[in-house]
């Protein structure tokens, strides 16, 4: 095999690419390796850890066909050192690979290569177009709720569903939930898909932000781009119906400036115990919503802020990191906080945001 690229191609292809590759000890030396392939199509980098896979197409001139694996770590370290001016050529000689540019020359030592599986794809024909940017920015608003446990595989997965023009994404670890709608001026199949959290995040640092084509059946989903693939396994099973623990009613609603509160709970949450706790105050009377914190090791704080409130007075605890998660998802200067009677949950909305909901559990007195 012999090829000449780009280097500034050559980087793009290792970046990403590299991440699909299998990053622990395996049995399978293969998987932690960037499998190169020239054909009579171009050239293609190819990756994959089991769970996600890529078949990247990269623009180059292919001199003599061939197949090769080299250990991307390798790569990596290579792409990382090169500048995005002239081209580089790959050759490879029985088992080692020749990486020539300029005056440098470095030779690699491959794996194998016939033990590299097939990547995946689903058994449907069907094809389905989305906005890259859009499905990238409806991950990044939900993945921070997702279950980072293993236990619960549904909890680490994050929901995707599409319904009357509507689609949505949700992901919650049971303490917290993030719900994002976006309504498409498209048409997709009725969805009910869980893609697991952790290879949503390859995925969205890949795809590009133009239309891209998506492809699912029941085991796997497929995004399509410039004859490049990304696939990833779907989570059986069937996601918690979370809408029976928003609350319908509410007793108690405060609406006030997002910087305020923001700088409010950083600073109250320096003297926060152990278990992270920081109590929310509603006071209707006062207009107030005021956030007390206490550390018998380093002492409290308690500050409030102008906020308008209706409703009875009440008094909740949480997390507060879980507090802090949604104020950058939130794009709106005002935010409104919902609470119910004690230990249900809270949630909380961008005022005049409809698509973005935020629901956090009480922690016990």
């Amino acid at each position: 095999m012999i090829i000449v690229l780009e280097k500034i191609k050559f980087i793009e292809a290792v970046r990403s690419v590299a991440r699909f590759t299998q990053h622990h000890i395996t049995s399978l030396p293969v998987l932690s390796c960037i499998l190169i392939v020239a054909g009579d199509d171009g050239v293609r980098f190819r990756a994959t850890n089991l769970e996600t896979g890529i078949d990247f197409k990269i623009d180059g001139i292919c001199k003599a066909t061939g197949v090769v694996a080299i250990p991307a770590t390798i790569l990596q370290q290579i792409a990382a050192s090169l500048t995005n001016e002239g081209s580089l050529t790959i050759e490879q000689t029985g088992d080692t690979a020749i990486i020539s540019f300029n005056n440098a020359r470095s030779v690699i030592k491959t794996i194998a290569y016939e033990d590299f599986p097939i990547i995946p794809l689903p058994t449907t024909n069907k094809k389905n177009t989305i906005n890259g940017a859009v499905f990238k920015s409806l991950i990044e608003t939900v993945a921070v709720c997702a279950s980072t446990s293993t236990v619960r595989p549904d909890l680490s997965s994050i929901a995707i569903f599409f319904e009357g023009g509507v689609l949505t994404f949700v992901a919650t670890d049971s303490f917290r939930l993030a719900e994002k709608k976006k309504t498409l001026q498209t048409t997709l199949p009725n969805l009910n898909i869980l893609i697991p959290a952790k290879n949503s995040t390859n995925i969205i640092q890949t795809i590009p932000d133009n239309d891209i084509i998506f492809m699912f059946d029941e085991h796997q989903v497929a995004f399509l781009w410039n004859e490049s693939i990304v696939t990833t396994r779907l989570t059986n099973g069937t996601y918690p119906d979370y809408r029976q623990i928003i609350p319908k009613k509410t007793t108690t609603e405060a609406t006030f400036l997002k910087k305020d509160f923001e700088a409010a709970l950083r600073r109250t949450a320096i003297f926060s115990d152990t278990f992270q706790k920081l109590q929310l105050g509603f006071d209707p009377k006062k207009q107030h919503l005021t956030l007390t914190t206490h550390n018998q090791d380093t002492g409290s704080a308690k500050e409030s802020i102008t906020a308008k409130i209706t409703g009875a007075a009440i008094e909740q605890s949480f997390n507060h990191h879980y507090l802090q998660t949604p104020l950058s998802l939130i794009n709106t200067e005002s935010i409104t906080v919902s609470a119910g009677s004690v230990g249900q949950p809270l949630t909380i909305r961008g005022v005049g945001d409809n698509s973005f909901l935020y629901l956090v559990m009480p922690m016990n007195q």
